[in-house]
């Protein structure tokens, strides 16, 4: 393996601070700049062809003063302008690096005295994991080193870690506003995107949902603002510099009375509706009604009786047998809440067919989408699902002012619909993997949602199940410790952005370095630590602006 000629330090293995199997020390001098995440490589047993490679971890400055009273002494006596002291100090830097690798999986502990170098892009790629990687699917890059020895490096991701079938799932995490989480996850979904449509299946499928106004309503026009030099860095990753393709917009359904379109600009709503990539969707009740459960999804539910109510709907028992419409279930589950109990079915309570009313009541009256009459340009999500999606198609999902209920019932009907799609033996053409991107996890699988809730089921199964099914998760919120442990659990690769001290303090982060959890409090937008299993250390990515359209509010 080509070597960096420069040594920069040596090994220092000291009775308080040995050098062991996972990490080691070395002295450099006090004028070297290193980075945390930085690679080295020592020369290791039996011959001088092995190397060992490290990853800087703490980086630390010493003197030979004993105490900071003997520094303020040797100051000319606490002088403070004086430049030059009455006594020369020597000091220098040591540095603690992690063992990431050994060139011959020869794991015993690199000897005190030992040269350290510095490594060229050939030994960075080894020791992370990142050479010659398989079915690679890029995810940013690192820049390593500064001054004339810094350098930008590829970072791929073995595809088959990422969207299956050895991993799968990805959860990112950081500060709202900051940490630019779902610039980064649209980052990663165009790259997949393009790498899949020069594929001749283009058997992936993407289904997004939009919940911040209009950040992502236009995926498919070029950002025009994008800078020579991030073109220039899309063209170093191997990527063309352009939008998302074969993207159809879905915008919930309002009338007149109401604000149209969610925060869809009109002109643009009309332009898209145009050119046949634009529609409104509708929720009709004889579809949706074996769903009603998510309806209830946010509601804790501990005694049972909201599902006994829903159970007793959707087998279409008592007078709900010929329920079709909106109206009439509403009509009837309030002629059940006025019933006595004698009259009424003996297992559930009038008590509790009003609180059932009084719950699906406000939805379906004051959201526009649940609506029972599907005209020209108007769709019903399900039937567009099960019937329609391929490989290479994005479909955008607009849940931006819906209430927090129907954001679930929407999210929680769109899942079950996939997932009753992959389990259809009549079509021919289904995606052999679909991709959801979903902001705001927390909304549907925090800690603190009811265990009841079918949507929390729904992401469970996918988590758990969906790696093998081909149906594939991403994940963005703002703490990870608020998810549930199943769910994160199960996310083959996490991508963690700028957070706060109190988040980085939780279970979630004890087995990352101390000084990486420190540099989560200030990475800036654009920079991402990385988690995978093909890894052999966390890796801090970087990546170029998006490609499509920018809102000034984006």
């Amino acid at each position: 393996m080509e070597n960096q000629e420069r040594v920069i330090g040596k090994v220092s293995a000291t009775e308080k601070n040995p050098s062991t199997t996972d990490e080691f020390y070395f002295w450099t001098d006090k004028d070297e700049v290193l980075s945390p995440f930085d690679i080295v490589k020592v020369k290791h047993l039996p011959n001088d062809t092995t190397w060992t490679y490290g990853e800087v971890q703490e980086i630390n400055h010493v003197t030979d003063a004993q105490s900071h009273f003997t520094s303020f002494i040797s100051s000319d006596f606490g002088d403070k302008d004086a430049s030059i002291g009455n006594m020369n100090r020597l000091g220098m830097n040591y540095v603690k690096a992690k063992v990431i690798c050994n060139s011959d999986d020869i794991y015993m502990p690199v000897l005190d005295g030992k040269q350290v170098f510095l490594c060229n892009e050939d030994d960075i790629s080894y020791a992370l994991g990142l050479k010659n990687v398989k079915n690679p699917i890029v995810c940013g890059y690192l820049q390593m080193y500064k001054g004339n020895e810094a350098m930008k490096i590829p970072v791929s991701l073995n595809e088959n870690f990422l969207i299956g079938p050895e991993g799968a799932h990805l959860n990112v995490s950081g500060i709202s506003g900051l940490a630019a989480k779902t610039s980064y996850s649209m980052f990663l979904l165009n790259a997949l995107q393009q790498k899949y449509m020069k594929d001749a299946k283009n058997d992936v499928a993407f289904v997004f949902f939009n919940v911040k106004g209009r950040d992502l309503l236009a995926i498919d026009e070029e950002n025009t603002e994008l800078k020579e030099k991030d073109k220039q860095l899309y063209a170093d990753l191997g990527l063309e510099a352009k939008p998302f393709q074969n993207v159809k917009y879905f915008y919930p359904y309002a009338d007149s009375t109401k604000k149209i379109l969610s925060n869809a600009d009109v002109a643009d709503f009309k332009r898209q509706q145009a050119e046949k990539k634009a529609f409104v969707y509708k929720v009709p009740c004889d579809k949706y009604l074996s769903m009603l459960d998510l309806l209830l999804a946010n509601e804790d539910d501990s005694t049972g009786t909201m599902e006994s109510c829903v159970n007793y709907i959707i087998n279409h028992q008592g007078d709900f047998k010929n329920v079709s419409t909106w109206e009439t279930l509403m009509d009837t589950v309030e002629k059940y809440a006025k019933k006595s109990a004698d009259d009424n079915n003996k297992s559930i309570l009038p008590s509790s067919w009003n609180k059932f009313y009084r719950l699906i009541n406000k939805l379906v009256k004051t959201q526009g989408v649940f609506n029972d009459n599907i005209n020209d340009g108007e769709k019903d999500l399900g039937s567009e699902i099960k019937e329609k999606l391929v490989g290479g198609q994005v479909m955008m999902i607009d849940i931006t002012l819906l209430d927090e209920n129907t954001q679930s019932f929407i999210f929680g009907s769109v899942i079950r619909s996939i997932w009753e799609m992959k389990f259809d033996t009549e079509r021919n053409n289904i995606p052999k993997k679909v991709v959801i991107f979903v902001d705001e996890l927390n909304k549907y699988a925090s800690n603190d949602t009811p265990k009841n809730s079918p949507i929390l089921h729904q992401l469970l199964d996918i988590t758990e199940r969906g790696r093998s099914l081909g149906i594939i998760l991403f994940s963005v919120e703002q703490f990870r410790s608020a998810i549930h442990d199943r769910v994160k659990g199960n996310c083959a690769t996490a991508a963690y952005g700028r957070t706060n001290a109190i988040e980085v303090s939780k279970s979630d982060y004890k087995y990352i370095p101390k000084v990486y959890q420190n540099m989560m409090t200030r990475l800036p937008a654009g920079e991402y630590i990385i988690s995978n299993p093909a890894l052999r250390s966390l890796v801090k990515v970087k990546f170029p602006y998006n490609t499509y359209k920018q809102f000034p509010n984006g």
